[in-house]
């Protein structure tokens, strides 16, 4: 049985029970490099076979499914599997097989750092709508930026964009937003080393240019975290 885990954003509590579960009893774990947290990996029986899949490619992945597949194999992704992930292609090869699999949710980043910034995506009379996607650049993005934009009512989080954040500037100036549009760079949202870096559109540019590696960008008024109209919840 093969079972996608995700073992959430960088914090190795966030993950859920019932894939540190799977994790503990796993007789193979292929997860994805460095973006796992070392104490994720700790949880596995001493004779687990425990894998990188950072330099393999697919045909490496998908040999290593198959020759496993009679064992518990557990196949750790970051966040949340089902976002960015790339299983998507990994289970179709495994119903091509007829192999059996599940995939355990988990929590994703945007969530983690929303939880760490402690705000809400949803403020009434400013943004109902939450936009998880990220500016094209080597990898294609069948949605432009431009409509993506267009969405002004909405929270926007862009992953794996960090080194894109002049284009998404220079867009979003393009289209009208104001230049002091909040914007909030998170890096390694809930790892112990996450920073937060906040602004608006115009100036975070300069406050994240030394960021390389893993970071979100959250741009829009929702930032403000202020109602226009009161909640009928509690109203």
């Amino acid at each position: 049985m093969i079972y996608f885990l995700s073992a959430g954003p960088g914090d190795p509590d966030l993950i859920t029970i019932k894939a540190k579960n799977i994790l503990q009893k796993a007789d193979i774990i292929l997860y994805t490099g460095s973006l796992i947290p070392k104490e994720v990996l700790s949880w596995a029986k001493k004779d687990a076979i425990i894998k990188s899949s950072e330099n393999l490619k697919y045909d490496d992945i998908f040999y290593c499914l198959k020759k496993h597949s009679n064992l518990i194999f557990a196949r750790v992704h970051t966040g949340d599997a089902t976002l960015f992930s790339t299983i998507a292609k990994q289970i179709e090869f495994l119903k091509k097989e007829n192999i059996k699999y599940e995939v355990i949710p988990g929590v994703t980043a945007s969530f983690g750092a929303s939880a760490s910034l402690g705000i809400e995506y949803t403020i009434p009379g400013v943004s109902q709508t939450l936009i998880l996607t990220r500016v094209e650049g080597k990898t294609p993005n069948p949605e432009s930026l431009e409509n993506i934009l267009s969405c002004k009512n909405s929270s926007i989080v862009f992953y794996l964009s960090i080194n894109l954040i002049t284009k998404l500037r220079d867009k979003a100036l393009e289209l009208g937003y104001s230049k002091d549009t909040p914007c909030v760079v998170v890096q390694k949202a809930t790892w112990a080393e996450e920073k937060v870096y906040k602004g608006n559109i115009t100036s975070i540019v300069n406050k994240v240019k030394h960021i390389k590696g893993i970071a979100l960008i959250l741009f829009g008024e929702f930032l403000n975290q202020k109602e226009k109209v009161n909640s009928h919840l509690y109203n």
